[in-house]
């Protein structure tokens, strides 16, 4: 439930020597045109329609325009006992943690401390077997593209508290993980989305420096580019200014704690930050750290039919522009980073609620790619078929029996889990979450023109929420498990 509003806007303009060079045209490229974005009360009332629609709780949005300067807009509740809502509030920012990794790998290879074919081997101690197949060896890059054929969870993540449920997974359950886990495809031959193989590289990466991943984080990126409230840990200013997460219900959810897979998304930034991340990412680079941000944003592997992995950074194919991206998911935070580079423009959304918000990103990015619309309210008899729909495949799923066909995997699915991917997915699931004891309705809405139905199972190991994404004629495109709120 939303309590309070508030409603902030901010302007600022980067040093003039900073606001020439981002402004310098690429060669052969038309010069850009003063203001991309639109104004800012439209960009308000953009973010405010979606609190209005309870499509989110409170959202900070802050753009980039080709010049360097900025803009911060923010509408919404920060969540009961928080400060107010604005460009200083601090949001977990979940899985952009990954292009933090990925930068850190560029570095650390600019550096001669690592290469990107290093076998991850070379850097976990003598008792961990890591998984090979067919005489290869996982690589570090391997791990930052998402093709290392390890899954998206490990079998053992069965979290003690699932409104937490990274907190107590260890780094010898890690390590027990690996040694014992068999490889379902060779290595490098298609992407599966890992937030267990973005983790291992974090913790192999912040191993070869000798430290934690935030230390070596700070050391290498932060610190340089001056981002004192972008941190792992919540203490000082950020524990001040860190706002409350909310469920898609509006409920207040706990915030997630990831100390084992850091490096896929333990990190927690305000906007101030995040602009000076996205500002240091664009035009030419100055520094060695910026030269491996643009290293690391290099498409080194296909992810989809339209899209491209660097290391850890999405790329999406609109035409003849790109997009390079990243979200974040945490149980009460959604979150994105995008940017074109030949425009040099960029948007940073931070939300504190579970509603995604990336078409916001790529919408104010390039208008031709749409805004979701709005949920509608379908006739009772509508909601009860597509629940019956949603509930008998769900059932299957989890009997071993499903179908899915590749091309009709829905597009806020793909990015994350690919179809050919699913089989394992599934058994790793049922590995993890054991026998589905009961299923029952919860919520659904609109999501980027498909149907989003919301069923709470119990299983043998916990409660957890299952998203299925379906079309008017309840054929599925996709599905989600998490836990409740996450």
């Amino acid at each position: 439930m939303i309590t309070r509003l508030a409603m902030s806007i901010t302007t600022r303009a980067l040093p003039a020597g900073c606001a020439l060079c981002l402004a310098t045209p690429v060669p052969g490229q038309a010069r850009q045109s003063p203001r991309h974005f639109p104004p800012s009360d439209e960009l308000t009332e953009l973010i405010r329609s979606r609190v209005e629609e309870e499509r989110s709780v409170g959202i900070v949005l802050g753009v980039m325009e080709a010049d360097g300067s900025t803009r911060v807009v923010s509408f919404g509740d920060p969540g009961a006992g928080a400060r107010p809502l604005g460009e200083q509030s601090v949001f977990e920012i979940g899985s952009i943690s990954k292009v933090f990794t990925g930068i850190l790998l560029a570095d650390m290879v600019a550096r001669g401390e690592v290469s990107l074919t290093d076998p991850v081997s070379m850097y976990l101690p003598d008792e961990v077997t890591v998984p090979t197949r067919g005489g290869r060896e996982i690589t570090l890059l391997d791990l930052s593209t998402h093709h290392s054929a390890l899954p998206r969870m490990p079998d053992n993540f069965r979290p003690a508290n699932p409104a937490n449920p990274y907190v107590d997974y260890s780094v010898e359950q890690m390590y027990a993980f690996l040694s014992g886990y068999e490889l379902p495809r060779d290595i490098g031959a298609e992407f599966e989305y890992s937030n267990f193989a973005a983790g291992l590289l974090g913790h192999v990466l912040a191993g070869v420096v000798g430290g934690s991943y935030e230390e070596v984080v700070r050391e290498r990126i932060l610190d340089p580019l001056g981002m004192g409230m972008t941190t792992v840990t919540l203490d000082g200013p950020t524990r001040d200014w860190m706002t409350r997460g909310h469920n898609e219900r509006g409920d207040v959810v706990p915030h997630w704690d990831i100390p084992t897979l850091a490096g896929a998304g333990a990190l927690r930034s305000n906007m101030t930050d995040m602009l000076t991340f996205l500002a240091a990412n664009v035009g030419e680079p100055t520094s060695d750290l910026e030269r491996a941000m643009r290293a690391s944003h290099e498409p080194r592997e296909r992810a989809s039919a339209e899209a491209s992995v660097g290391l850890n950074w999405m790329t999406r194919h609109v035409g003849d522009a790109s997009i390079l991206w990243h979200n974040g998911g945490t149980g009460g935070f959604r979150t994105f980073v995008g940017f074109d580079p030949d425009a040099r423009i960029g948007v940073v959304v931070l939300t504190n609620s579970a509603h995604v918000a990336d078409d916001i990103g790529f919408h104010l990015i390039n208008p031709e790619l749409p805004l979701a619309p709005p949920p509608t309210e379908d006739p009772p008899e509508v909601v009860e078929a597509r629940y019956d729909a949603a509930s008998q495949w769900v059932r299957q799923v989890f009997d071993g029996e499903f179908e899915l066909a590749a091309e009709r995997v829905h597009p806020a699915v793909a990015a994350q889990l690919s179809a050919n991917a699913l089989r394992a997915a599934v058994n790793q699931l049922n590995a993890q979450l054991g026998e589905l004891r009961s299923l029952e309705p919860r919520e659904q809405s609109l999501a980027q023109g498909m149907n989003l139905v919301v069923l709470t199972g119990v299983f043998a190991n916990g409660t957890f929420d299952v998203q299925v994404y379906m079309d008017d004629s309840h054929a599925v495109a996709g599905f989600f498990v998490r836990p409740p709120g996450g």
